[in-house]
């Protein structure tokens, strides 16, 4: 099965404070670098986002398998934990009853992860990944322009 990879990151000068994501796509030979920010969000609602736009440019339909890198693990274990999943099941609350944080943007991800045969996978920061450096610096470069 062919496979679509998807790099991501999130990044913010305060928390909260002015953000960045980016996020690369690659499939085949082909390879997309996207990014934005804001200027007033936190660390996590940019970990979503990234995701969240990288598969907003993914056509319908997708049959390919989708790697998601992400150095997040709120982002990855929300969904290899199976937490979003409760979450959803519980109106969006948490195990102790809390509203889930971010919820607007979860809902968005959930409906999107749907869509294709999503595969989380957690990978170290700041670390040997090219990808995730090149991620990070594209979330970084977008905290600079604001």
């Amino acid at each position: 099965m062919e496979k679509i990879l998807i790099y991501t990151d999130g990044a913010c000068s305060g928390n909260p404070g002015p953000g960045g994501w980016g996020a690369i796509l690659m499939y085949k030979e082909y390879k997309k670098e996207i990014s934005g920010g804001n200027n007033d969000t936190t660390n996590n609602i940019m970990e979503i986002t990234a995701v969240i736009e990288a598969l907003k440019l993914l056509k319908e339909p997708c049959n390919s398998e989708v790697e998601v890198y992400s150095d997040s693990a709120y982002v990855v274990n929300a969904f290899n934990n199976g937490w979003i999943y409760n979450w959803k099941k519980n109106n969006w609350k948490t195990a102790s009853k809390d509203p889930v944080k971010n919820k607007e943007l979860w809902e968005i991800l959930y409906e999107l992860v749907r869509k294709f045969n999503v595969k989380f996978i957690k990978v170290k920061g700041h670390s040997d990944n090219e990808f995730n450096n090149r991620c990070d610096e594209l979330a970084r470069g977008e905290i600079s322009k604001l």
